[in-house]
């Protein structure tokens, strides 16, 4: 029950209960959003971008749509995969020439509630994110320019357009307003910590309850992981990868500090998302436990939080049995 009530506290700071969310009234009709059980009720909508049933349609058609890409091959959707919980299944994503990336495809699953994105946060909003990766040269590797001329040659876009913003045609503006909108839709919860924190003490099996309060407690894993979606949208030097050309957040604030520094990423359907950490350096859930047992890589920015645990091989399957309790729908 301790460890219930620390969690439940946490929740607290959030209306965590399932019901609709609607964006102001747009060109069309106000769009409502499913929200599952253990999700705040209200995600940040930036000022301009109200969400409507048609921007989300076409953000949706814009995402599923290889026109974004510059040999019309690859899309959004080939990275960010439905069926694999919108990741890829890679441990480092695949470029537009078919070599590995750095980094790891993260999950784009309630990515509403974000506060940066990518995972050194060089982007502070949706908007902002979802027309790097068309730029980007080794990603999608299209001209904003070209995508808008693109785009302006078909009928279905322009009236899609129209539908979605009323007047003006079609701009970089409005194709990235679009695809944030589609992006705030993509929910998931309902999961058995969910269930189990709102009543349903089946929800959880035994040794997921005694994973429960390991994560909560000499584990230590809730001081970055946070509810509701398990993350505390932060930057952490967890020793993976130190030394190698991937300077993390660093690269971003220019702060020796922040070197080696990756934003926590959220734990909501994590037992779905392998591989694990920002260069899938590690294949299961497994492997991550027992890295965080033996206190992450030591390194001189180590984060003051990463500290050997002495996890018995029982605490390692409670555990591992909580964070499969994190899988929800959606």
């Amino acid at each position: 029950m301790a460890a219930r009530t620390a969690l439940l506290a946490l929740l607290a700071l959030g209306a965590c209960t399932a019901g609709w969310v609607g964006g102001r009234q747009g060109p069309r009709e106000a769009y409502r959003v499913p929200v599952p059980l253990g999700l705040d009720l209200v995600a940040p909508v930036p000022e301009g971008n109200a969400l409507s049933a048609a921007k989300v349609e076409l953000g949706r058609k814009l995402f599923f749509d290889p026109v974004l890409s510059a040999e019309g091959t690859r899309s959004c959707v080939s990275c960010h995969q439905p069926s694999r919980y919108f990741t890829d299944g890679r441990a480092r994503a695949v470029d537009r020439n078919g070599s590995p990336g750095r980094r790891n495809v993260p999950s784009i699953l309630n990515a509403a509630y974000g506060r940066s994105f990518f995972w050194d946060g060089r982007a502070g909003s949706l908007e902002e994110q979802v027309v790097q990766p068309i730029q980007g040269e080794t990603e999608l590797g299209l001209p904003l320019e070209e995508l808008i001329r693109r785009l302006s040659e078909r009928e279905d876009y322009r009236l899609a357009f129209r539908d979605a913003f009323g007047e003006g045609g079609i701009s970089s503006g409005r194709v990235a307003r679009a695809l944030a909108s589609y992006l705030r839709t993509l929910r998931s919860g309902d999961a058995p910590i969910d269930r189990f924190l709102h009543g349903d003490t089946a929800a959880l099996s035994p040794d997921a309850r005694r994973g429960f309060r390991l994560f909560v407690g000499r584990a230590n894993c809730g001081v970055c992981h946070l509810a509701p979606l398990f993350t505390d949208h932060r930057f952490h030097n967890t020793g993976v990868s130190w030394g190698s050309p991937d300077r993390g957040r660093s690269a971003v604030t220019g702060r020796e500090e922040d070197q080696g520094a990756f934003k926590t990423p959220s734990l909501r359907n994590v037992a779905m998302t392998a591989p694990y950490m920002h260069d899938g350096s590690l294949a299961t859930l497994e492997d991550v436990i027992e890295r965080y047992d033996r206190g992450g890589d030591p390194n001189p920015a180590l984060d003051e939080e990463i500290k050997p645990l002495g996890l018995t091989p029982t605490e390692k399957r409670h555990l591992l049995a909580f964070l499969e309790a994190l899988t929800g729908s959606g």
